[in-house]
């Protein structure tokens, strides 16, 4: 999402015409739900995807000729042959998808796309607000503020909420608000051949990386190009570290050694972190896991540990057992569980 943002930035600043397209609403079998998005301009859809297939196909015509016209709209698709926008798809499911035109230059849009940049370089939530019938485009963070479009205090209430996606209807127009993006961050402890095969997969699928290593050479930021940030610390004491993990945050261990391991699993066990995965044999991680018992860990903070990490997917390489990793962990995003 934050590669999306950034090139809609460098089109418009560049003064270009570009059409953001996102999907509002989404109902039974559809190629992707509500939050997806892609960026058309005339040459055509250069970033983001809303699931590939008849449906992207159409909005990327429909995007095009509204890029002739100069203006807005939503499309409702119906899947399912012979009934409204057919496409001739029988997933049986519905889904609206608001395409906003944005004129070269506009200057709401930039503010926008450089406030979205700004939070995700501070690491904050971002709410992205559309009014589907008035035009209006805002962005709204708590500690920030709104910035963009004025909105109808309703609307800003609203993002107050747990939803993370919705419609709310203010002032006589509907407005569409999503969060683009989330707080959470990975800590990743160990910068071996795994931990480099696993962040360009997290990256690429929109979680935030930070490498954490005791050995210089594994800390360096040219091994993973792909990664927020890299720290060099003391194993044996992070305390400095787990005071900054929060309930949005996930850990990946999978440090050169048990020790370590269970080390960093030790403080990260005393923070509030969503999903905690750790490397290694099932006979090491009963015996750890006694260990941490004994240590005062309670039993019922194990629930959202993986320990081997990763789903069973019978890979054994270090890009294999990347990719169980990120599936797992998306899963967990997803709100999923953690699977097996």
């Amino acid at each position: 999402m934050r590669k999306l943002f950034k090139t809609l930035d460098e089109v418009l600043r560049a003064g270009g015409d570009a059409v953001l397209v996102s999907v509002v609403a989404g109902h039974g079998a559809t190629p992707r739900g509500t939050g997806a998005r892609m960026i058309v301009t005339k040459d055509g859809r250069i970033a983001g995807t809303i699931g590939g297939g008849a449906v992207e196909y159409r909005s990327e015509q429909i995007a095009a000729e509204l890029l002739e016209k100069r203006t807005s709209l939503t499309e409702k698709f119906r899947l399912r042959p012979n009934d409204i926008a057919d496409l001739g798809m029988i997933c049986g499911g519905d889904v609206d998808v608001h395409f906003r035109f944005i004129p070269g230059g506009d200057e709401t849009a930039l503010r926008v796309t450089e406030r979205i940049g700004k939070l995700y370089r501070r690491g904050e939530p971002c709410w992205l607000v559309l009014g589907l019938e008035n035009g209006k485009l805002a962005a709204w963070n708590e500690g920030a503020g709104l910035c963009g479009a004025e909105l109808p205090e309703e609307v800003v209430a609203a993002m107050s909420g747990g939803e993370t996606a919705f419609q709310v209807s203010a002032g006589g127009s509907v407005y569409y608000c999503e969060r683009v993006l989330n707080p959470g961050r990975v800590y990743i402890f160990g910068g071996g051949h795994v931990a480099q095969a696993l962040v360009p997969v997290l990256a690429h699928v929109g979680f935030r990386c930070v490498v954490c290593e005791d050995r210089p050479d594994f800390a360096a930021k040219e091994l993973f190009p792909d990664a927020e940030e890299t720290r060099l610390l003391d194993m044996t004491d992070l305390s400095a570290l787990a005071a900054g993990v929060g309930p949005d945050d996930y850990v990946v261990i999978m440090t050169r050694g048990h020790q370590k391991d269970y080390e960093a699993q030790l403080a990260m066990m005393k923070t509030p972190a969503r999903y905690i995965g750790v490397i290694g044999s099932r006979n090491k991680h009963k015996q750890v896991r006694q260990r941490l018992l004994e240590a005062g860990i309670p039993e019922e903070a194990f629930s959202r540990v993986s320990a081997p990490i990763g789903l069973d997917i019978g890979g054994e390489t270090p890009e294999e057992i990347a990719v169980s990793v990120a599936a797992q962990m998306i899963m967990v995003r997803a709100g999923k569980g953690i699977g097996r």
